[in-house]
């Protein structure tokens, strides 16, 4: 204890200290990342991508009165329900009402047992609905009577005036004004926060963090080239989906102790084993994995409701010769590293590194890793119960999200997808993959990288053995162009190929094909010329391949997807 308190003695004052309340205006800037959020709302087919809902089951003798007064006081209490957004002088600013028109939707409605799920997503999804941020509150609660004592809260916030742990500050804050319990004054509120980050970094006092992001991300930026198995949208797509699994109470417990044994977190231990599975997956060695910061890192800002979650953008190098332990190092290093960073913005590291912009996906990283150990807390409240209501959100801000939850004995996970890349099956065997890596590290984790199984007994059976198994006839003195113009003769109406609305029937094909070939023959093209292919997956890609083979060369295909170096390289 004495050497803590010299410790803190000769500490330098807290940065934050200089957070200070601000007089009343009428607009006050807003902070990075609710600018961010604000140009994200903005985008086409972002829709409800940014709400945060929350549907809980509540039971006992609801006062609605009450809840009334409840939501009416911290509406009062906390000024980013009464805030809205306005594009001034052509800045973007929030404007903070005294007061603003809010009412709890109410509504009656028995619930069979047998359809409850299939009902309440229903319900679910007519509630939750776009906001217009030039109109406060950003928030809406509907109240549904289900039965005698029995009631469905849903709530609904906008991200750019809350974040997760808003959320367990709003339900923290409902159960002990509900409960007539003593609530401490709020010395700062959002706008202050928004004011000091300013100054932060129009202060320059940022510079030390900004150069920390410049070194990490500096030079070309890996993109991750995971198998999808659909086409890329060329605007990126937020429809998503989710699946759960669990970890069982000892694998849990042991990844715990690797935790201690190598002095870093579950969280690390976890983080460095999805490097593994996206470096299995991809091939790659160079990835980048968005993690997110809570971002209140001061006192005063604990009980704010505001948008105060920070990305971080985790670069590590997963190369098959390191073993999990090494790895494991180099991971809890880095991620140290860049928590000591956290208070440079995402945004401006983006605006810092001038990346090029792609509508089909984020900038810097298309998937994130959360541990969630915070969760929504218990609520007491006299005679009755809340419990939170898994319901259907079919919504995903990155290709993949991973959130492990940490409970009290075991380790749940939630895997939330873009529907328009992958199929459900194809995310159920990626988690598989993913609890076949951590049982793996937790018994070896001296294991190369190289080693870590990530396939289960039976699937690697199915790939070296089932999926090996391909004797069949064929006739060995044809060539497969051949093969198809004999086709093409025989059936020239028939169709050869299909993409998306629009198809080719094996006369038009053969034509095509002919032609290209023609021209390959007079670009030079002979028996064993390789033929570099850079298409997307279209109908003009199968008059690639067969043109190419037609003239006599060999295709190689190669995915405009794939990072510039990688390209060059097989060049």
């Amino acid at each position: 204890i004495k050497e803590l308190a010299q410790y803190i003695s000769s500490a330098e004052e807290s940065m934050y200290s200089s957070i200070k309340p601000l007089g009343k205006k009428e607009y006050y800037t807003v902070s990075s990342a609710q600018r961010r959020m604000f140009s994200l709302n903005q985008m086409e087919g972002s829709g409800i991508t940014y709400n945060i809902p929350i549907v809980m089951l509540v039971k006992g003798p609801l006062r609605k009165e009450q809840l009334e007064k409840t939501f009416e006081f911290l509406i009062e209490r906390h000024e980013a329900f009464r805030t809205s957004f306005e594009i001034v002088e052509g800045e973007l600013v929030q404007k903070i009402w005294d007061r603003v028109d809010f009412r709890i939707e109410y509504y009656k409605e028995s619930i069979d047992t047998e359809n409850e799920k299939d009902r309440v997503n229903m319900l679910a999804k007519e509630f939750i609905r776009p906001f217009d941020l030039s109109k406060a509150p950003l928030l809406r609660v509907k109240l549904i009577e289900t039965g005698h004592e029995s009631y469905i809260l849903m709530t609904d916030m906008h991200h750019i005036i809350s974040d997760g742990a808003s959320t367990a500050v709003l339900l923290k804050d409902i159960m002990r004004f509900y409960n007539n319990q003593e609530m401490p004054e709020l010395t700062v509120q959002y706008k202050e926060y928004a004011q000091w980050q300013k100054e932060f970094f129009e202060e320059g006092k940022s510079n030390n963090q900004e150069e920390y992001w410049l070194e990490t991300l500096g030079g070309e930026l890996p993109v991750l080239n995971f198998p999808t198995d659909f086409p890329r949208p060329r605007l990126q797509s937020f429809e998503g989906s989710y699946i759960n699994f669990t970890l069982e109470k000892d694998w849990a417990e042991g990844l715990i102790s690797l935790a201690k044994d190598s002095s870093s977190t579950l969280y690390m231990v976890l983080l460095s084993a999805y490097y593994v599975l996206l470096s299995k997956y991809t091939g790659q060695d160079d990835i980048v994995v968005g993690a997110a910061t809570a971002g209140r890192t001061h006192a005063d800002l604990q009980d704010i409701i505001g948008m105060f979650v920070n990305t971080l953008a985790l670069r590590n190098s997963p190369k098959a010769k390191k073993t999990f332990k090494e790895f494991l190092g180099e991971v809890r290093t880095n991620t140290l590293r860049a928590f000591e960073n956290q208070d440079y913005q995402f945004e401006k590291i983006i605006e810092k590194l001038n990346v090029r912009r792609d509508t089909s996906r984020n900038p810097l990283f298309d998937t994130m890793f959360v541990l969630q150990n915070m969760g929504i807390p218990e609520m007491e409240v006299k005679g009755l119960s809340f419990s939170p209501y898994e319901f259907e959100n079919r919504v995903s801000k990155f290709d993949i999200t991973l959130e492990a939850l940490e409970q009290k004995d075991d380790l749940k996970f939630n895997l939330e997808y873009c529907t328009k890349l992958f199929k459900r099956e194809t995310m159920e065997k990626f988690a598989e993959h993913f609890t076949n890596i951590l049982s793996h590290v937790v018994k070896s984790p001296e294991t190369k990288l190289s080693d870590i199984e990530m396939l289960s007994p039976e699937e690697k059976r199915q790939v070296l053995e089932d999926f090996n198994s391909t004797v069949a006839e064929y006739p060995k003195d044809e060539t497969i162009h051949g093969l198809f113009e004999e086709q093409a003769d025989k059936t020239p109406d028939s169709t050869a190929t299909i993409f998306e609305d629009s198809a080719l029937t094996y006369g038009e094909l053969d034509t095509k094909t002919n032609k290209l070939a023609r021209v390959l023959r007079e670009k030079g093209v002979t028996r064993d010329s390789i033929v570099g292919i850079l298409l997307e997956r279209s109908l003009e890609m199968s008059v690639a391949l067969m043109g190419v083979l037609k003239a006599g060369g060999a295709y190689l295909p190669i995915s405009p997807d794939y990072p510039e170096e990688r390209i060059k390289y097989m060049m």
